[in-house]
């Protein structure tokens, strides 16, 4: 990683948590997002984030990191700005790994938390990926694609009115 961090004190607690941009900064988003599809083995997450302008760009960098795990070509919805519980009903609802992303405070100085979660809607805990995640991350061991065909897209959902994929 280009600007290390403290893997066993900010990934913890479900995700990771820190101060942004002491503790945590945007590509550990991407790591996460990259991390937890490898770990989940997934073909198909939800995010979703409070609509803090700090937690939109870690949204956006975590997005990033999903479609771009190993040879998973996962399918990630977008789900932008929701409440937490809305992200675990559409977890529950489909069966799938997800994340959810909140920030408080000002930009210089936000406190951010990321909550990666399983198929069963439940944070993870150090048996179900958290301590992969945090190892990976450590090691500098990037999950890329394979190939071209094995790199994911994103799905932004957009109400009752279906998905738009983006580019």
């Amino acid at each position: 990683m280009l600007f290390p961090i403290d893997t066993a004190a900010v990934i913890r607690d479900g995700g990771a948590v820190g101060r942004s941009p002491a503790d945590l900064h945007e590509a550990v988003a991407w790591w996460l997002g990259a991390c937890h599809v490898a770990t989940q083995r997934t073909s198909v997450m939800a995010v979703a984030h409070d609509g803090h302008p700090v937690s939109r760009r870690f949204a956006d960098s975590l997005l990033s990191g999903a479609i771009n795990a190993e040879h998973y070509a996962c399918l990630v919805r977008d789900l932008g700005i929701q409440s937490e519980e809305t992200l675990v009903q559409a977890l529950t609802a489909g069966a799938i790994p997800g994340a959810y992303l909140t920030a408080d405070g000002e930009a210089t100085n936000c406190l951010i938390r990321i909550t990666l979660y399983d198929r069963r809607a439940v944070p993870v805990d150090e048996e179900t990926g958290l301590a992969e995640v945090r190892r990976r991350i450590a090691e500098d061991r990037v999950p890329i694609p394979v190939n071209a065909r094995s790199k994911g897209r994103v799905v932004r959902t957009l109400g009752d009115h279906g998905e738009e994929a983006t580019p």
